[in-house]
């Protein structure tokens, strides 16, 4: 781990509330630190190397700021958020998503030609575009195996067909099999890393050197026992924290430091107020959840319904929000609410630091 104190910048004597036109998105420092401190923490508990997703805040200042508290290097989901990141200054990147098709490979070519890149695979397919992509390189790029151990999107379902795959990245030309990983499912965290056993012990009785074993998920980092095969974990949303996670435990939600800041625009009658952020900046996703959003200070408020511009909010008793009052709400996923701004507001509890450009928003290619 560094020793080298992270450099995030601190705040002046103005307050954000003096200043921030509605609905905006403030990132409060303060918390960002704790949050990166607990769970670069954990990590170490668990034996294990961070490499943080940024697809949660998909700002290269906060990249750096993990990768000086401790990160071997950073995950993005799509080649434009590492690009991003790369031209930040970022040189250990691993995009994991299969990536397909002439164009994106091109771009993934130069890509790593200024970055060490690596890449995950999870069918014959994706591991002949990479092949024919990288055949003639000076330098091979590492790919890893990409396992379904729950979560039912991309990866290979069965220990035999992570070997399989393994066997055939090691015999392409240009690649190098670098390790197997996965995003398990809600609560098989645990369950997940004897999955990636079974498989990784397949592969190394062939002889076929495995170094990586990477798992992630924010959700189940905290719940989490040692397991000697996995070497490194990918969590994304613990720099932020949002509902969702405080629901699932996973955090409180002094822990939350994005929120999504907002007028009371309306407010027709008692029991129901309207304030100007809706689905374009809290986001639609539920998660089984009810509601849009936690209002701090009154969580007995309900985000009950979006449109694009309006929301929602009831209650049943103490005062009623008036026409102008400000309200902080604690979005359900925060990393949907990186891409909807194109800045995000730097603060450090009521004083303000300054608008910080979202420099991977949008970058979904």
């Amino acid at each position: 781990m560094s020793d080298e104190p992270l450099k995030l910048p601190m705040a002046g004597t103005l307050r954000w509330r003096d200043i921030v036109e509605t609905p905006a998105v403030l990132i409060d420092l303060d918390i960002v630190e704790r949050n990166i401190k607990r769970c670069q923490d954990q990590c170490d508990r668990l034996g294990v190397a961070i490499r943080p997703h940024i697809k949660t805040h998909k700002l290269p200042l906060l990249a750096h700021a993990q990768l000086a508290a401790g990160a071997i290097g950073i995950t993005a989901q799509k080649i434009g958020e590492a690009e991003v990141m790369a031209d930040a200054g970022i040189e250990d990147i691993l995009i994991t998503f299969n990536i397909v098709g002439n164009r994106k490979l091109e771009r993934l070519k130069r890509l790593a030609e200024r970055s060490r890149i690596s890449v995950v695979a999870d069918s014959a397919a994706v591991v002949e575009g990479l092949a024919r992509t990288f055949a003639n390189e000076k330098r091979e790029i590492d790919v890893l195996v990409e396992c379904d151990t729950g979560m039912h999107r991309c990866g290979v379902l069965t220990s035999e067909s992570a070997f399989e795959l393994a066997r055939l990245i090691s015999e392409s030309p240009g690649l190098r099999f670098a390790g197997l990983m996965t995003y398990p499912g809600p609560g098989q965290g645990n369950a997940a890393c004897e999955w990636l056993d079974h498989a990784a012990c397949l592969v190394r009785a062939a002889g076929i050197e495995t170094p990586i074993v990477s798992s992630g998920g924010t959700p189940e980092l905290y719940a989490m026992k040692h397991h000697p095969v996995l070497t490194e974990y990918r969590p994304g949303s613990y720099i932020y924290n949002d509902r969702s996670l405080v629901t699932a435990g996973a955090c409180g939600v002094e822990d939350c430091a994005l929120t999504v800041l907002s007028t009371v625009i309306s407010s027709p009658e008692h029991g129901r107020a309207i304030v100007d952020a809706g689905t374009k900046v809290l986001t639609s996703d539920l998660f089984g959840m009810s509601g849009y959003g936690l209002v701090l200070d009154r969580p007995d408020w309900a985000v009950i319904s979006l449109n694009e511009e309006h929301g929602r909010i009831e209650y049943a008793g103490g005062p009623a929000p008036t026409v102008g009052d400000l309200l902080r709400i604690v979005p359900n996923h925060a990393c949907v609410v990186s891409n909807m701004v194109d800045s995000v507001h730097l603060v450090r509890g009521e004083h303000y630091i300054r608008a910080e450009p979202v420099a991977a928003r949008g970058r979904i290619a």
